[in-house]
């Protein structure tokens, strides 16, 4: 099973969210047909989605196997991170889990919220 944070590597490169990660995967998995189609197939899924799962494991092999391409994977991640923390102005909205109610994710409400 893969680590938590490969899982949401994959799914904000399925979902082309960060773009320059997306091209890192894209780029890394170029001559190697079976991965490009395990990318190709998480392409536009959801985020608990099998196919993000098996990207999220296709991932972690070649982290494995190549650990610069794991450390600039990482990075990636973690300049994409930083550019969405609420403390440097950015937002992240995070739902895990299945919700039955509502929800509401937000950083600065000024106001009444009704639903």
């Amino acid at each position: 099973m893969p680590e938590p944070v490969l899982v949401s590597v994959a799914a904000a490169a399925a979902g082309r969210v960060v773009v320059g990660l997306y091209d890192l995967i894209k780029t890394k998995f170029a001559g190697d047909p079976a991965a490009s189609a395990v990318l190709a197939a998480a392409e536009g899924t959801a985020q608990d989605s099998p196919q993000v799962r098996a990207l999220a494991e296709v991932l972690e092999a070649e982290q494995a196997a190549d650990p610069a391409f794991g450390e600039r994977l990482r990075a990636e991640w973690e300049r994409a991170a930083d550019g969405q923390r609420a403390e440097s102005g950015g937002v992240t909205n995070r739902i895990s889990g299945s919700v039955g109610g509502n929800v509401l994710q937000a950083r600065d409400i000024e106001g009444d919220i009704t639903f």
